[in-house]
Order: C-alpha cells, then structure tokens, then sequence
C-alpha cells in the first residue's frame, strides 16, 4: 500500500492561465510565471484549478497550458500538478492521460458541478476512471465544496478511495471545516497526502499537521507563508498569528474586488502581466486596480524587487 503522506510539501502556489488582450492563452507569460516560482520558497504549481479558470478554457487550451508549464518546470525543484477535472468524465480522461504523457508529477480532479454526485460512491464512480486515466501518476480529489456544490464525508472517501483508485494520493482539502481535515490527515494512519487549500488559515493547517498547502496568493505572497510555517516550527505563536492576521488582511482586500480577478491583476505587481479574466468574471477597472495595488502595498508583504518590476 503506498504511503504518499509527504509527496508534496510546503507551499505549492496555483498559477493564473496567462491570457492576451484577445482572451487568447499567452504561453510566454508562462516561462516568466515559472521563474517566479522557482525564484520564492514554493515547492509546486498546480495549474488549471479555480484560479487558472481550468472550467473557463478548452480541453485543447487545457493540454497545451500543461504542456507549457511541463516545459517551463523541466530541470527545476518545482513538481508539476495537472487539474484534470471536467463535467465530462472522457475529456477528464483526455487530460489525465495528456498531463502523464507531458511529465507531471501528479494529477487531480474536482468534483462535476453540474450532475452532482450525491454519494461517495457516486464521486468515486466518476473518478475512478480519470485517475485509471493517468495510473503512474499520484492522484489528488479536489474538494472545494463552495464552488461545486458537492459535499460528501471525506473520511469515507478515502477509506472507500483506496482500494478503487491505487493511486489516490490525497485531497486538496479548500474548505475550511477544520474536524473534516483532522480526521482526513488520520486516515489509515496517517498515509494520505492532505493539502490545505484555504491561505487565509494556513496557521489552523499547520497546527492540525497539514505537511503541505495549495493555494493562489503564494504566486505573489509566498515570503509571507513562508515565515508563518517557520514560526509555527519554531514554536512561535504569536508571531505566526501576527503574520497570519495580515494573510487575512490581503484575502480581505481581495474580496472587495473578486478573488479571481484581484489575485489575476496583482501578478502585475509580482512583474508577469497575466492578462484579462474570462467572462462571466468581471475584470476590474482601471480605478478598481489602482484602488487595490495601493491597499495590497499598505500591507507591506511584497518584496521591494516585485514592486520595482512593476
């Protein structure tokens, strides 16, 4: 039985899909956005989620933002996670298969958001088959209950998951029901790789023994979590609260404007200009990101050289 407790650890960030002015995919942001990574104490990218607007693109642009991002990763200490979910469990397929043929380290799937499953088996009759789609890679069940709609117990989802799919790895656990990740990072032991996918309560992760975390604001703000995982290892409370508090004034900020397309605007300020959202996300207007560039900074948790790339 396979122990994938600490396949990935530390900060994995979740990349933005570049786009042109066109609303075209701009693969030479992606070789810029990459060296960023490999520049801040990340340790993964996990591309074509909610923050890459995996549900916005084709399967076609989803293959070929993953083959860009194989690329731009080869040599470097960064693993490479594929988000290969989709309503439709063949094109989910497609995409596992493509994203082990490219050389990712893992895959993962959300649940469908449209038929939703109501059950545990019913998730699993769905997954089975994408994970089947990709079996040397790690596969990862993408819980983010608040944008599918779909809740089931995750314990039971793992006991089940294992002996269906060999190589169910995890969960990128993005809720923030805190029992719920306890007992996932129990389970058989303790052998389940369990990703905590909500930046504005890293510290509770930590302190609950998540060993890695998923999320969109260490593309930009990766110093900062970086030192709340040192102080929570150094036994430093208050300063991993104090720095906390200012990840929860930074998704505050987002929230005023929309975390999708605040988040996608500031890459600007990390120096990789990631383009427009896709509709039906607004982008923000010129005074809305004017607005925000100046409260993020206020925060002083960017680095001097991102603000000079500007």
């Amino acid at each position: 039985m396979s122990n994938y407790s600490r396949f990935l650890t530390g900060l994995v960030a979740a990349p933005h899909t570049p786009l042109r002015g066109d609303g075209q995919i701009n693969p030479a942001a992606i070789e810029r956005q990459a060296a960023l990574l490999a520049a801040n104490p990340v340790t993964g990218a996990f591309i074509c989620g909610s923050t890459g607007e995996g549900h916005s693109l084709t399967v076609a642009e989803r293959m070929s933002v993953a083959q860009h991002w194989s690329g731009a990763l080869q040599g470097s200490r960064l693993k490479l996670i594929v988000h290969v979910g989709h309503n439709c469990v063949e094109d989910a397929r497609t995409l596992a298969a493509h994203a082990q043929r490219c050389g990712a380290a893992a895959t993962a799937a959300m649940a469908p958001c449209y038929y939703r499953p109501q059950t545990v088996d019913d998730l699993l009759d769905f997954l089975a088959p994408v994970a089947a789609a990709a079996p040397a890679l790690p596969f990862y069940f993408y819980d983010i209950p608040a944008l599918t709609g779909v809740t089931v117990p995750l314990a039971e989802f793992l006991r089940k998951g294992r002996p269906r799919i060999p190589n169910l790895a995890g969960i990128k656990f993005t809720s923030t029901n805190l029992m719920a990740l306890q007992e996932c990072l129990a389970a058989d032991d303790g052998s389940f790789n369990i990703l905590f996918g909500t930046d504005e309560m890293l510290l509770a992760g930590l302190a609950l023994g998540a060993p890695g975390a998923v999320g969109s604001t260490y593309n930009y703000a990766a110093p900062l979590y970086a030192k709340i995982i040192a102080a929570h290892q150094a036994g430093d409370l208050v300063a991993a609260q104090t720095l906390q508090l200012k990840s929860v004034k930074l998704v505050q900020i987002l929230l005023q404007y929309g975390v999708l397309p605040a988040g996608k605007a500031l890459m600007e300020l990390a120096g990789v200009d990631c383009g427009p959202v896709r509709p039906p996300v607004r982008n923000l207007t010129p005074g809305q990101k004017a607005r925000l560039f100046q409260q993020v900074e206020s925060l002083g948790i960017l680095q001097p050289a991102e603000l000079a790339a500007r």
